[in-house]
């Protein structure tokens, strides 16, 4: 915790002292008066300048004296020149701009990454696309896995993405890497995320090919960042088939501080007890939990300062076949107790200058145990990071930063046990440069040291993208990403190099009038990955690992990828089409011969409508999921992961309504999972002698869920 303080001092005692120059205010508007956001205005061959808020206002000081050329550009407008004498400025500058077809609008890296976090490019998925999407359950995750690259998962937790595991994915909050994003493991039972989708502002989904700015994941990083300042004081209340919540936040100080609170109850016994469940919950999930939040506008140029606590427990109890005892089944439970906080700051440091820090800690305890046979795990981790970025000119900026990670992991199992500590410094240099509007280029170099392993790596990254159009442009990515060993590995002691992972990436994006196509292709190879020496697999996720491990594991994967939606051809229709198809064999853990793992699916196809009508207040959505066979692991057969499972089937149908009680808005809203009822299997199990085979299901074909949500916040419908 002493680093944490010492972080925090940082964080509330940095200050910059700016000298007195000449300062220049001013709006920018179209033609018809409304304010235009984004809007870079500069002094012509200078580092002077700023870009316009929301309302459409700049203000930025200088140096320079006498006459001058002031520089006004934006995406797909005409630029335009003005000169001002600096000696002479009193009154606030007005600048209309206009729009103009024929310019190019500039062009953003878009090779293997969808959307921004920072909102700078047009997002894809947005929160009320996730929230108003048939079979995410308002998950920010599970809508990832309707995203190409992304694999359709019923079993496990976390996001594989172009062939690699869920440990190969990295999902950032604020900038700060999450330690425990999902609920805790259950045997065969893939797990939520922590979090709403309406925490978030901003949410980027990189597939491969990501920046600098992160480490630590060869396959894709999911980058989200919370809301700013809210714009006004709310109460929401919501109950559901399996518990209840309340949220709520007050704004004081002229606006400029907040305070935030969330409180929640699961009980999921009522909605089992309705439902047919493919395991026995002898003990139904049940948990709840809170967050508690705090802002601050440290300044009138932007200053923002960010704190988010949250708690939360739950436990379940299911019973499983037993691999040692064909036709009996044994007791899994586990209690798990998770909290995380962190605080962040950016505060403008000049015109073209801004810092970033932020800081957290987090813990999670999860008590289970196997039969008779109890088992802890418990993970701790704090981050440090700072960030400066330099904003050079209109189309120059520059990001570089350095970050430190303790991390601390426990775990035992019966009267075996295993522990770590690892402390990982990175720091990193970044760009993004467009000599022109039609192309753009972003080199990055990355450094890690890792005090457990005792490695040092360096990373290398470039992206570029060119227009090819008004509305389409292509782009490029490629980069070397490196990753530490799976914990399980390090708990017992062994110490392997880094893996590591090189991308590929070539990307086609067409946008125009609400309608995006966005083809890629891309190749990943894996090297030094970690490879067990054993004489015979064992299938088991949660073993102990015995006889030696090595870096002579190796891997790759290829495969092309198409995303199309339309939300102009037919008013009120929204829909979109996603598919990918991989090719993809490792030698990796404790495979003996290099095969495709168990969690991928050569082809998966994601099908999504969203319809609102407009005289009924009411939006009705389907998502249609298909993935073909996985393979499986028949211990009976000479074919190494030869043998694949049914191809998978899923039908999401969910209508919501909305109403308005007085001053309350309200939406009710309910969903079904698997409307086909399809008996999906991901896999099977056999027993300890391979006599006999259990088939690996979800934990309901199918299932319906209901509730309604009451909020104080004005709504605008048209935002659906």
């Amino acid at each position: 915790m002493k680093y944490l303080y010492i972080i925090l001092v940082f964080l509330l005692g940095s200050t910059l002292p700016i000298a007195a120059q000449q300062t220049l205010n001013g709006t920018v508007t179209d033609k018809l008066g409304n304010p235009m956001k984004g809007v870079s205005v500069s002094l012509l061959n200078t580092l002077d300048g700023s870009t316009t808020d929301s309302s459409g206002n700049f203000s930025f000081t200088s140096n320079e004296k006498g006459m001058q050329t002031l520089e006004i550009s934006a995406t797909g407008v005409e630029p335009q020149q003005q000169s001002i004498n600096l000696n002479q400025v009193q009154d606030t500058l007005k600048i209309v701009l206009f729009n103009n077809s024929h310019v190019l609008q500039q062009v953003y890296i878009t090779a293997g990454s969808i959307g921004s976090a920072d909102g700078a490019q047009k997002t894809v998925l947005e929160t009320l696309d996730i929230v108003t999407t048939a079979g995410s359950g308002a998950d920010p995750i599970a809508a990832m896995q309707m995203l190409p690259g992304v694999q359709r998962n019923g079993t496990q937790s976390g996001m594989m993405v172009r062939g690699g595991d869920a440990s190969e994915a990295a999902i950032v909050v604020d900038n700060l890497v999450l330690q425990n994003p999902f609920f805790s493991d259950v045997p065969g039972i893939q797990q939520r995320s922590r979090f709403g989708a309406f925490q978030f502002k901003g949410i980027a989904f990189s597939s491969g090919g990501y920046s600098a700015r992160y480490g630590q994941a060869m396959s894709s990083v999911l980058e989200m960042n919370t809301e700013d300042m809210p714009d006004e004081s709310s109460v929401s209340v919501g109950l559901h088939m399996a518990g209840v919540y309340a949220a709520g936040n007050k704004l004081f100080h002229q606006d400029k501080m907040s305070i935030e609170a969330t409180a929640f109850y699961l009980n999921l016994k009522p909605f089992y007890g309705l439902a047919q469940t493919n395991f026995d919950f002898y003990e139904p999930p049940t948990g709840g939990g809170g967050s508690i939040g705090y802002k601050w506008k440290t300044s009138k140029n932007g200053g923002l300062l960010k704190f988010m606590s949250n708690f939360n427990i739950n436990k379940s109890g299911i019973q499983l076949p037993n691999p040692f005892e064909p036709g009996k089944e044994m007791n899994f439970s586990i209690d798990n107790q998770n909290a995380f906080s962190q605080l962040s700051w950016e505060q403008p440091l000049a015109e073209k200058w801004k810092l970033t820090t932020a800081t957290s800690y987090s813990y999670n305890l999860d008590k289970s145990s196997w039969g008779n046979f109890p088992s802890n795990m418990q993970e701790e981790r704090g981050q440090g990071r700072i960030e400066i970025n330099w904003y050079a000119a209109a189309r120059l900026k520059v990001w570089a930063g350095a970050e430190w990670q303790h991390m601390a992991v426990n775990r035992s199992f019966d009267t075996l046990s295993g522990s770590f500590k690892e402390n990982l410094a990175t720091g990193y240099i970044e760009g993004e440069w467009a000599p022109a509007y039609w192309l753009s280029l972003r080199p990055g170099l990355r450094f890690e040291h890792s005090e457990l392993l005792n490695t040092q790596t360096l990373s290398p990254r470039f992206a570029a993208s060119i227009k090819a159009s008004n509305f389409s442009q292509f782009s490029v990515a490629t980069g070397l990403f490196y990753q530490s060993a799976d914990k399980q590995y390090l708990i017992q002691g062994f110490r392997p190099e880094q893996q590591q992972a090189i991308h590929y990436i070539a990307n086609f994006l067409y946008q125009k009038s609400n309608r995006t196509l966005r083809l890629e292709g891309y190749y990943k190879s894996y090297d030094q990955l970690v490879l067990e020496q054993m004489s015979q697999y064992n299938p088991n996720s949660y073993r102990f690992v015995t006889g030696k491990v090595n870096n002579d594991g190796y891997g790759y994967a290829r495969g092309i990828e198409l995303f199309w939606r339309d939300k102009q051809s037919v008013k009120n229709l929204d829909y979109w089409l996603s598919y990918s198809y991989i090719n993809t064999e490792r030698l990796y853990k404790n495979f003996p011969v290099a095969a495709t793992p168990d969690f991928i699916a050569d082809h998966n196809l994601s099908l999504v409508g969203k319809y609102w009508i407009e005289k009924l207040s009411m939006m009705l959505s389907g998502t249609y999921s298909y993935a073909s066979g996985k393979p499986y692991y028949d211990p009976n057969s000479s074919d190494f992961l030869g043998s694949k499972t049914p191809d998978y089937h899923n039908l999401a149908l969910q209508v919501s309504y909305l109403h308005t009680f007085g001053k309350w808005f309200s939406v009710f809203y309910i969903s079904m999972d698997n409307a086909t009822n399809a008996h999906n299997i991901f896999g099977y199990r056999y027993s300890f002698d391979g006599q006999s085979r259990y088939p690996i299901e979800p934990a309901m074909y199918r299932s319906i869920f209901a509730g309604v949500n009451f909020s104080l916040t004005k709504f605008d419908k048209d935002e659906l």
